[in-house]
């Protein structure tokens, strides 16, 4: 299975997993010149962007840490250029990730973490 399948199946799941707790998914792989961001999603009166990522195993560590310093900033400079496009600066917001890990049965596991960045 190529990464981009892993990828799209790991989307996938983390955007029903997020339906599936109530969110609204306002936009998936929001794109920009500055970067993307995987699912741009309200809870109640919380925007949140979140990054997803999907691993076969933890052989080079969890998902969330492939999400390093450089992409962190990319995501933020994203989200802030999204804010101020749609007019939404006044926003409560946060930034989550959302790890898939693939079993052997290629079935998604989806492990959440809420306010991933602590901002």
């Amino acid at each position: 299975m190529s990464h981009i399948t892993i990828g799209n199946m790991g989307e996938k799941a983390a955007i029903h997993y997020l339906t599936e707790k109530g969110y609204t998914i306002i936009h998936s792989n929001y794109r920009t010149k500055i970067g993307e961001i995987d699912i741009i999603a309200q809870q109640k009166n919380v925007l949140v962007f979140a990054e997803v990522k999907t691993r076969r195993n933890k052989n080079y560590g969890t998902p969330a840490e492939a999400v390093t310093y450089r992409k962190r900033q990319k995501i933020v400079q994203t989200a802030y250029y999204y804010l101020k496009q749609s007019g939404r600066m006044d926003s409560l917001c946060r930034f989550d990730i959302l790890e898939i890990l693939l079993d052997n049965q290629n079935r998604c596991h989806v492990y959440h973490i809420i306010n991933a960045f602590g901002e």
